[in-house]
């Protein structure tokens, strides 16, 4: 018997150690986010920074594992067979939901999940003890730590409104002073703004990292304590002289040394609130392990873990172990830089493509704030509106030049996001409120976008879509948490060991599948990245490679989804039409992506290469009028046989083989000729497809004798005439999108001979 509970303690630090790797992927954007994207330093010098800060938080943790044992549930109430049902429960959800969100690059709590889990389980296996005794549900409450659960929800969704608030309140007066000119301000002001900031990150240290170091004496502890307003002050004084000399004589980057030092400051804090996520539940595994070891001849199912509200200081090599696992997931997973990249991509301070879709609350977000700012403008005196405007004046050339290559945003507001959720951190630490660093660190950083106007008039909607989303998810992780470990209890309470080994298999399948998803969607990323990616000029030579090869990808797509659909459509095979339909809505976000990025594709033009820009929006308005056409072929014909409606006849399969064959002829030959490069049959291209014009009216015509015979349907009838009228639009567009490539190139070839 000892041996099976031994196996199921060997199984909780098995998922730990895959709960570590899952859970920091998820959580490194609470503190990567802002060096990376405002590129302090080299992506491998902020992993160099962040893990010295991960390893050395790690053993700051050992006075946060009672929420693992006790803060959630009184172990006193539950055996030692149901404790272990209860913390197997929460690291199989735990390892699951985790890598779920980092499979999607969405940044979640992981405070969150697992006290939802914890209390998932734990109400599972009270409400089978209730069921099983004279008790009611309403005695749930000896069981359940309840006060203690709604605290801690509270202070985390008390911290969201307070985060958002700060951050843009903050973000909102540093931008007024420094403006987007920072070469310019930081001279006079960049002492003392580093001064500030790194003192409150010192001060943050000392509140997170002190308290709860396992290394650290009683006495250094209450000195500490007793002169924590002496330590600032000699910090902020010290701080401030020390940066401003380095600035007079080496020209020291204040900014980036804020940055740096908050990356620290945050990773080390994570390391040392979050851990407890990862370890606590296995560590309180081994610990009523260890109890029920201590009575000879015990009842597993008897003996109450009553031990486990003791308190316990978890070994520092233990700290250290789980430090060094998750600061080489740092280095290693590749989910980590999805996560990171969503949080980014909304904070970023210019345009580009959007990761996420408008939605009728982000557009009626937008619409409100609009008019209220508008009233807000009309009540204030017109020179301080001017003045206000001037401050925030966008960044021009010069001030762009300040920002390194491919930054999101300046490092003032990556400054600004590290500080403030460094003190709020501090202060719910301090006040020993419950909060999610995940939480904080995420909408300080959507308050100082949205201060610092990174949500203009042309992103705004789909920003706020992706914040509303991020957020959805986060209650999502709650409900989901709660709900599967609840499932999970229930499951392994009556299944046993044989239970355990069928959802650890489970475990494995799903990270697997998720892990084939997330290398689909990057490579799709990369892709897309490979399609955007422009020289600094494009002239008209690229511009009609970039062109051909554009034409005959989509082309190529094009006809492949067609013939799936129409082979569908005759076989009455729902799932060839089923990936026909997934195909064509993923060709048509990537014509769409190549009409979004028409502006940025102009303004990369050279002088002498203007003329040829219209040609290329004139080639994907083609593109995406073909895309069109196969969309209203394919959906029509999914829908039919999805509603079991009467299928195509013989007669109308013999037909749509035959113009399944002639479209394949026209397409082929298109994208031959604009591979070669050689129009010379482009006559023999129009005589196809006015042939296949001709054989659509017949086909048409003969229709119309079916349906005046009655011998199709009035659906089979509509889809019928619908394929055809697509048909005959699809090859009208090919036709001129050939057409425009050929005078396109005839007249680039004659201005080259004629200069």
């Amino acid at each position: 018997m000892e041996g099976i509970y031994l196996i199921f303690v060997a199984v909780l630090f098995l998922l730990a150690f895959s709960d570590l790797m899952v859970g920091v992927a998820n959580d490194a954007v609470n503190f990567l986010n802002s060096a990376v994207g405002a590129k302090a330093a080299s992506f491998k010098t902020v992993l160099v920074v962040a893990s010295v800060g991960v390893l050395i938080g790690a053993t700051f943790s050992s006075g946060l594992m009672e929420i693992a044992r006790k803060g959630l549930f009184f172990p006193g109430q539950f055996s030692f067979n149901e404790v272990i049902i209860i913390f197997l429960a929460v690291m199989i959800t735990d390892v699951i939901l985790l890598d779920m969100f980092n499979t999607f690059g969405l940044p979640t709590s992981t405070t969150v999940s697992i006290v939802f889990e914890l209390l998932g389980a734990s109400v599972a296996v009270a409400v089978i003890k209730i069921t099983g005794s004279e008790q009611t549900m309403q005695d749930i409450g000896q069981y359940i730590n309840s006060a203690k659960a709604l605290a801690i929800i509270t202070g985390i969704l008390v911290s969201v409104a307070i985060a958002f608030s700060v951050g843009s309140l903050v973000q909102y007066i540093t931008r007024i002073i420094f403006t987007f000119n920072l070469r310019f301000n930081l001279k006079y002001f960049g002492a003392l703004w580093g001064g500030l900031a790194i003192t409150g990150i010192t001060y943050f240290m000392l509140i997170k990292g002190a308290k709860g170091a396992s290394f650290i004496t009683p006495e250094t502890l209450n000195y500490i304590n007793a002169n924590t307003g002496m330590i600032l002050l000699v910090s902020l004084a010290g701080w401030t002289l020390l940066l401003q000399i380095l600035i007079l004589l080496f020209r020291l980057n204040v900014l980036k040394v804020i940055v740096l030092a908050g990356t620290f400051a945050l990773a080390m804090a994570f390391a040392g609130n979050d851990l407890v996520n990862f370890i606590g539940v296995p560590l309180a595994g081994l610990k009523a392990l260890q109890l029920f070891n201590a009575a000879p001849g015990a009842d597993p199912n008897t003996f109450l873990m009553t031990g486990l509200a003791e308190d316990v200081k978890t070994e520092t090599w233990m700290l250290l172990i789980a430090g060094m696992v998750m600061a080489i997931t740092l280095w290693t997973s590749k989910k980590a830089r999805s996560v990171i990249e969503t949080s980014v991509d909304l904070s970023r301070q210019g345009e580009g493509a959007e990761r996420f879709n408008s939605s009728i609350l982000s557009r009626n977000l937008v619409r409100g704030a609009l008019n209220v700012s508008s009233a807000i403008s009309r009540f204030m005196p017109d020179k301080v509106n001017l003045w206000i405007e001037n401050r925030f004046n966008p960044p021009d050339e010069t001030t762009v030049a300040q920002m390194p290559e491919g930054a999101a945003f300046d490092m003032l507001r990556a400054s600004v996001n590290l500080v403030v959720a460094s003190m709020l951190i501090a202060l719910g630490t301090s006040l020993k409120l419950p909060l999610s660093t995940t939480y904080v660190t995420f909408m300080v950083a959507m308050g100082t976008s949205l201060a610092d106007r990174a949500w203009g008039r042309e992103s705004a909607v789909y920003r706020i879509t992706g914040v509303l989303s991020v957020i959805g998810g986060w209650f999502f992780t709650a409900l989901a948490a709660f709900t599967v470990a609840l499932v999970a209890a229930s499951i392994l309470y009556y299944g046993g060991l044989v239970a355990t080994f069928i959802l650890l298999f489970l475990v494995g399948f799903l990270i697997y599948r998720t892990h084939r998803i997330h290398l689909r969607r990057t490579n799709e990323r990369k892709a897309d990245e490979a399609i955007d990616a422009l020289p600094d000029e494009l002239s008209t030579e690229t511009i009609i490679v970039r062109c051909s090869l554009t034409i005959q990808q989509v082309l190529e797509q094009s006809l492949a989804i067609f013939k799936e659909t129409l082979i569908g459509l005759m076989d009455e095979d729902r799932k060839v039409l089923k990936n026909a339909k997934s195909g064509s809505e993923a060709l048509n976000v990537s014509t769409k992506r190549l009409k979004n990025q028409i502006s940025k594709t102009l303004s990369h033009l050279r002088e002498d290469s203007v003329e040829s820009g219209h040609f290329y929006v004139q080639a994907i308005d083609y593109l995406r009028e073909i895309n069109h056409c196969i969309s209203f072929i394919t959906m029509p014909s999914f829908e039919h046989v999805e509603n079991n409606h009467r299928p195509m006849i013989p007669v109308q399969i013999e037909e749509l083989s035959r113009l399944n064959g002639e479209i394949s002829l026209l397409f082929g030959e298109v994208m031959n000729m604009l591979k070669k490069q050689n129009y010379d049959d482009f006559d023999m291209i129009v005589a196809r497809q006015q042939n296949i014009q001709r054989i659509i009216e017949e086909t048409r015509k003969k229709q119309v004798k079916r349906i005046k015979n009655s011998e199709t349907g009035t659906r089979n009838s509509i889809l019928y005439l619908n394929i055809l009228a697509e048909i005959k639009n699809l090859t009208l567009y090919t036709l001129n999108l050939l057409k425009s490539s050929r005078d396109f190139e005839l007249s680039s070839r004659t201005a080259s001979k004629n200069p």
